[in-house]
C-alpha cells in the first residue's frame, strides 16, 4: 500500500463521530472562520469587566495603539485599561490556549491515546514542584525572586520529560511504556510537591496553591512574547511531521515499513510539546484540560488529518481558554475564579465521556 493511501486512510480509523467537513478548501475556510471568531471574541473579552467599555471603544483603542501610539486616545482611562490590563490578558488566553491545544494533539497522536495530554508525561506536576521549591525553600535556578518561580517551573517541566523518556527508553518501550513512565514521574513530583506544602507556612502554602490553580491575571506583553516565541518554535516542528503522524495512526509496524522512524518522531514531538507546555504553565500556572478538550473538538469538526487538526485545535483551544477566563473573571465579579478551575469544570465531563466511550468500544 502506498504511503499516501495509508496517510489518508489512517485518520479515518480514529476519527470517531466527526462532522466530517468535506474538502480541503472547506476545512481551511472553517479554520479561517474560527480565526475571525477568535478576534471578535478577544475584543468582546476586553470589553467586559468592572469598568464598562463598549466593543467599539476597545476596537478604537487597539487601532490607536497600533497606528498612532501616544495619540489623543492614549491618555484616556479606557485606552489604559484596554492596553495595560484586558488586552494582554485576552492575548495571553489566545496564545496559551493555542499552545496547550497543539501540544495535546501531538501527545495524543504519538502515544495513540485519546486520553493523553502533556500533563500525562508529568509536565504539570514537575512544574508545580519547581514552583513550590521556589516559594517554600526559596531555592531556584535563578537568584531573581521575580523570575524564580517561573524559571523553576520551566526547568523542572523539561527535567520530567527527560526523566520519563529515559525510563521508557531503558525498556525500549513504545507508546504504552511512555504513558506508564509519565504516570510514574507525575506521581513522583506530586509527592514531592505535597511534602513541600506540608513543610511550608500558611502563607507559602497559599502561594503554592494559588499558582497550581492557574491564572492569567499576571499577563503582560513580556510574558506573551515568551509564550508566543515558544509557540512559534514548537508549532512548525509539529506541523512538519503532520503526514508522518497520519501514517503512524495505522500503527508503528505500518509506519516503519514505509521508512518512517517512529521512535525519532515520537521523541521530537513529545519534546516539542513538553517545551511548549512548560513555557505556558511557567507563566500562567497549571491550566488543565484545554489540551484534552480542544483536540477532540477539532477531530469532531475536521477529522483526524493532522494538516488541519493542528491549526483547527489551535483555534478551538484559544476559544476555550479565552471563554473560560472571561467567564471566571465576570460571573462572580468582583471576585475572580482562577481559569484552571473553570477549565476543569469543562474538561472533567468530557474526560468521563471519553473514558466511558472507550470502555463501550472495548466491550
Amino acid at each position: 500500500m502506498k504511503a499516501s493511501a495509508i496517510a489518508h486512510s489512517a485518520p479515518e480509523e480514529i476519527k470517531g463521530k466527526a462532522l466530517n467537513i468535506p474538502g480541503r478548501q472547506k476545512k481551511w475556510a472553517a479554520i479561517l472562520f474560527g480565526g475571525g471568531i477568535v478576534i471578535i471574541a478577544s475584543i468582546c473579552a476586553a470589553a467586559l469587566g468592572s469598568v464598562t467599555i463598549s466593543p467599539w471603544e476597545v476596537y478604537s483603542s487597539i487601532l490607536e495603539g497600533l497606528i498612532r501610539p501616544g495619540g489623543v486616545l492614549s491618555e484616556s482611562l479606557e485606552y489604559k485599561i484596554v492596553w495595560d490590563i484586558r488586552l494582554p490578558r485576552a492575548v495571553m488566553a489566545v496564545v496559551a490556549g493555542m499552545g496547550l491545544a497543539v501540544s495535546g494533539v501531538a501527545i495524543q497522536s504519538v502515544l495513540r491515546n485519546p486520553l493523553a495530554s502533556p500533563f500525562t508525561v508529568g509536565v504539570s506536576s514537575a512544574a508545580g514542584f519547581g514552583a513550590a521549591m521556589a516559594v517554600v525553600l526559596e531555592f531556584g535556578i535563578t537568584s531573581n525572586p521575580k523570575t524564580m518561580v517561573a524559571s523553576n517551573a520551566f526547568f523542572f517541566s523539561l527535567v520530567a520529560v527527560l526523566f520519563m523518556y529515559a525510563l521508557a527508553s531503558s525498556k525500549k518501550g513504545g507508546p504504552t511504556m511512555m504513558v506508564l513512565a509519565g504516570i510514574a514521574v507525575m506521581y513522583l513530583f506530586s509527592a514531592m510537591t505535597t511534602l513541600l506544602q506540608y513543610l511550608g507556612t500558611e502563607s507559602e502554602l497559599a502561594q503554592v496553591i494559588y499558582w497550581l490553580f492557574g491564572s492569567l491575571a499576571s499577563a503582560d506583553w513580556g510574558r506573551i512574547a515568551f509564550v508566543g516565541g515558544a509557540l512559534v518554535i514548537s508549532l512548525p516542528i509539529m506541523m512538519w511531521f503532520a503526514w508522518d503522524l497520519n501514517v503512524m495512526a495505522a500503527g508503528d509496524d505500518v509506519a516503519e515499513s514505509l521508512g518512517i522512524r517512529t521512535s525519532r518522531i515520537r521523541l521530537i514531538c513529545v519534546t516539542a510539546s513538553a517545551f511548549l507546555t512548560a513555557a505556558i504553565i511557567c507563566m500562567t500556572g497549571v491550566i488543565g484540560f484545554v489540551c484534552l478538550v480542544a483536540p477532540h473538538m477539532a477531530r469532531l469538526i475536521l477529522g483526524s488529518d493532522h494538516r488541519f487538526l493542528f491549526p483547527g485545535a489551535a483555534i478551538l483551544g484559544a476559544l476555550v481558554l479565552l471563554s473560560a477566563d472571561t467567564l471566571g473573571r465576570t460571573v462572580v465579579s468582583p471576585l475572580e475564579i482562577p481559569v484552571g478551575i473553570v477549565t476543569s469544570f469543562v474538561g472533567v465531563p468530557l474526560f468521563l465521556y471519553l473514558l466511558l466511550s472507550s470502555k463501550q468500544d472495548k466491550g
